[in-house]
């Protein structure tokens, strides 16, 4: 006989089931509308730094979680401190 006609193999079976991992624990928010930043200054190259990844791509809204008036904002002042020299176009380790 196999084991698959007797009933005492079904008690033995066992499913995987997914890792609870907490993913939306930490809420996204706005930093200029928190903290009623009105102006990005493209001079303030280390706030500017928090915007950019290692390689010195801008960070996306939906990681960083800037709304769009203010995603705006930072990308024109990190373009123009580029420009000027204040922050690399390209770079393998910024941070």
């Amino acid at each position: 006989m196999s084991q698959l006609d007797t009933g005492s193999n079904q008690s033995e079976i066992r499913y995987l089931q997914p890792l609870k991992i907490d993913t939306g624990s930490r809420e996204k928010y706005c930093r200029f509308r928190r903290y009623g930043i009105k102006y990005v200054d493209y001079k303030d190259t280390e706030f500017l730094t928090q915007f950019l990844n290692e390689q010195g791509k801008i960070l996306p809204r939906r990681i960083t979680g800037t709304s769009l008036k203010y995603q705006r904002k930072v990308a024109t002042a990190i373009k123009r401190a580029r420009h000027i020299a204040l922050i690399p176009y390209v770079t393998d380790n910024l941070k």
